[in-house]
């Protein structure tokens, strides 16, 4: 793939989507220059949004680890010392947030597609992202607050990882056909 074609995906989550953000999300994203080259609403079933996290097979590992440590660099006790266990219970999180109303999904194709959606998008947790970016302008939810309530953390957007990542999630959310060129 020629780096002007690298693609990246990006989805507006419930928050977003409920507060009447979609239009003024994806303009942040038009203004760098990417091309939307795949757009469409979907309401999102609990299999699917397993399928989106579980594309990438080291997933639960990694996410269970990132959590614990979260929680001991916090002062506080994780929920388990079993990384996949912990994972589970985010992943459990992540599709009652998910599927509450339809997400906005997108992908985006442009030179460094991928790392230009990330930095327009902000750090995971809002609390914590720079002025400027998408979550740190319009949201202000923090881990903390949403541990205490017993809920994913509402950040907005979900932006991939990597290219590699990207090209896996893009096969989760569209075929071939729904995808211009």
């Amino acid at each position: 793939m020629k780096n002007n074609e690298e693609r990246s995906v990006l989805f507006i989550k419930p928050d977003g989507f409920r507060r009447g953000l979609v239009g003024e999300i994806t303009s942040r994203y038009e203004r760098t220059g990417l091309k939307l080259v795949g757009l469409k609403m979907v309401r999102a079933s609990d299999e699917l949004i397993e399928k989106h996290y579980l594309a990438d097979p080291d997933w639960l590992k990694k996410s269970g680890t990132k959590t614990i440590e979260s929680y001991r660099h916090k002062g506080r006790t994780p929920p388990s010392e079993d990384p996949i266990q912990v994972a589970q219970i985010v992943l459990g999180s992540l599709k009652r947030y998910l599927t509450q109303s339809p997400l906005v999904v997108m992908v985006w194709q442009g030179i460094n597609a991928v790392g230009v959606v990330k930095k327009i998008t902000g750090s995971t947790e809002p609390l914590t992202s720079d002025v400027g970016t998408v979550r740190g302008d319009l949201t202000i939810d923090s881990y903390e607050v949403a541990d205490v309530e017993s809920r994913a953390v509402e950040n907005l957007l979900h932006a991939s990882g990597s290219p590699e990542e990207a090209e896996k999630e893009i096969s989760v959310w569209f075929s071939q056909e729904e995808l211009i060129e």
